[in-house]
């Protein structure tokens, strides 16, 4: 487990092993949640949803039109 301690100013940093783990470079977004019972999740922001086009490849290589894809 890791552990960083909130400063005067209201900030932290982020320590090297989960640095190293979400691989963080400066300018990373971190969104945070707050979810019932006091947890916390925070995630890496890393990647644009522009980025992941093309990542998903249709079975077969077979293309779908959007209005076949309608009832």
């Amino acid at each position: 487990m890791s552990e960083s301690t909130i400063t005067a100013k209201d900030q932290t940093t982020v320590p090297k092993l989960i640095r190293d783990a979400i691989r963080a470079q400066p300018g990373t977004k971190l969104k945070w949640h707050v979810m019932s019972g006091g947890k916390i999740i925070v995630r890496a922001k890393t990647k644009s949803i522009l980025e992941m086009q093309g990542m998903l490849k249709p079975p077969n290589k077979k293309k779908v039109r959007i209005e076949d894809m309608n009832p």
